[in-house]
Order: C-alpha cells, then sequence, then structure tokens
C-alpha cells in the first residue's frame, strides 16, 4: 500500500493511504490517534502532501551509476562514496524551493530513496530489507559552485529545501527490481535509467552505512543518480518518476 502524510483542511498532520487510480486521499486515524471516519478521505488538492517521513538524517550516494561517473569524468568507486544531508534540506510533494542566489549552477538529480523502519546497526546484506519500511523519490539539489571548492559539500549539498522528497512512500515489493526512475524539468525529460543500473544495491548500501552509523526510524538512504544531471532556471517544474512509486513534483525559484 502507498502511504502518505499530510496536512488536513483543519491544519492536521495525518498518515493515510493515497489510491492513485481513484485520486484518493484516505486517512488511516485522525487528530490525536482517534479512528477515522467515512467523510476522512480527500483529493490530494485539498490537502498539503507532506515527506512521507521526518528524518534525523539523509545519508547520499555519490556516483551509484556508472553513466552518471562518467558524465562526471569520474572513476568507478570501489566502495560507495557517502555524504550527509540534514532535515533541514528535506522538502515536500508540490513545494517552491528557493535556490540560493547569485550561483552558477544549481542541478538536479532524481534519485530512489530508501526510508528506514528500525533503528539499526551493523546489518548484514541478507538481512537488509528487513530494516527497509520503503521507498520514495528524492530530487538530491545541488549547488555546484561550491560543492566543487569543498570537500565536505555542506554548501553544496546541504542547503535548506534541497532535498524534495515524495510524494510517498511505497512497499519494496511495490517497486520492481528494475523499476525505471526519470526525471522531468518543464515536461522535457533530462534522467532516464533503472534500479538495475546501481553499482552498488541496496543491501549492500544498508550494510556499509550501517557499519558506521546508527540508522534511526524515518532516517533515508539517498541512493545515486544517473546520467543527465543538469541546471535548474527560475520557474522551471522538476517531476520524478519511479515506478512503483509514483512523481514528485516540484519547482524552483531563484530570489
Amino acid at each position: 500500500m502507498n502511504r502518505v502524510r499530510f496536512r488536513d483542511p483543519n491544519g492536521d498532520v495525518r498518515t493515510g493511504s493515497w489510491d492513485a487510480a481513484e485520486n484518493r486521499i484516505t486517512a488511516s486515524a485522525g487528530p490525536g490517534g482517534r479512528l477515522s471516519v467515512s467523510d476522512d478521505s480527500y483529493t490530494p488538492a485539498e490537502v498539503d502532501v507532506l515527506a512521507p517521513t521526518d528524518p534525523s538524517k539523509i545519508v547520499c550516494v555519490g556516483l551509484n551509476y556508472r553513466g552518471h561517473a562518467k558524465e562526471q569524468d569520474k572513476e568507478i568507486p570501489d566502495r560507495p562514496l557517502l555524504f550527509l544531508k540534514g532535515p533541514n534540506t528535506v522538502a515536500s510533494h508540490n513545494q517552491t524551493v528557493e535556490l540560493l542566489p547569485d550561483k552558477e549552477r544549481i542541478d538536479y538529480e532524481a534519485e530512489l530513496g530508501v526510508v528506514i523502519d528500525t533503528q539499526c546497526r551493523n546489518v548484514a546484506e541478507a538481512d537488509a530489507m528487513d530494516v527497509v519500511r520503503g521507498f520514495t523519490c528524492v530530487d538530491d539539489i545541488s549547488n555546484r559552485d561550491d560543492q566543487r571548492t569543498e570537500q565536505n559539500w555542506v554548501r553544496g549539498k546541504a542547503f535548506d529545501d534541497a532535498a524534495p522528497m515524495g510524494p510517498l512512500l511505497a512497499s519494496p515489493d511495490e517497486v520492481p527490481d528494475d523499476a525505471t526512475i526519470e526525471l522531468r524539468v518543464n515536461g522535457e525529460r533530462r534522467q532516464h535509467s533503472s534500479r538495475e543500473e546501481f553499482i552498488f544495491s541496496i543491501p549492500e548500501l544498508v550494510a556499509e552505512i550501517t557499519a558506521y552509523m546508527t540508522l534511526e526510524p524515518g532516517d533515508v538512504i539517498s541512493t545515486g543518480t544517473p546520467a543527465g544531471v543538469g541546471p535548474l532556471a527560475d520557474g522551471d517544474r522538476v517531476a520524478v518518476e519511479i515506478e512503483g512509486i509514483g512523481t514528485l513534483s516540484h519547482s524552483v525559484t531563484i530570489p
């Protein structure tokens, strides 16, 4: 089932399911945990769809597609390249993201996000999917000006709203092993690939990351982007679509 977090017309943050065929969001519980009633159902336009999780951190993977490594003129890594984004970077479906001013290039990057279900450390590859709650869409927005000049990528990757995600959370069995990943800007396709093209699989990533740090419930692993990254311009509309999950949409503005 596709799960969604949203703010209802009364301003309460709720959870529920999103039926794409019916274009309806049905709440699983009311404010304060009360049972939902028959009218606790909305069209997506009637609510604010929130990021499907509230992570303590986002662990991002660099160069996890050979095509992206090639376009960046980088060698294929022999282990996952990792960096962090904080909770300040989380943005939601249909949000207008304000990019940093006075930058020559800020790029989009479509990614599959893995949401963690339980606190975990030192997880074996064979057990990795046991700690996964589900998958979502992520746009790893990247400030190339500063990324190229610093080693830890804080300015390049961790500025406010630099990780739009959503619109919902799909269970792993709903997302095919060869799920397509696509990004469009103003309706024009810019990235298109498949999770089959990962250099490091999701179990490998979970095992590597948890060898170094504890992951908390709701944390996100952003699994890397395929070839085709490119710059964003003021007013652009971005759509990240992953088979089995749906389409994350957001706009950007430059002050």
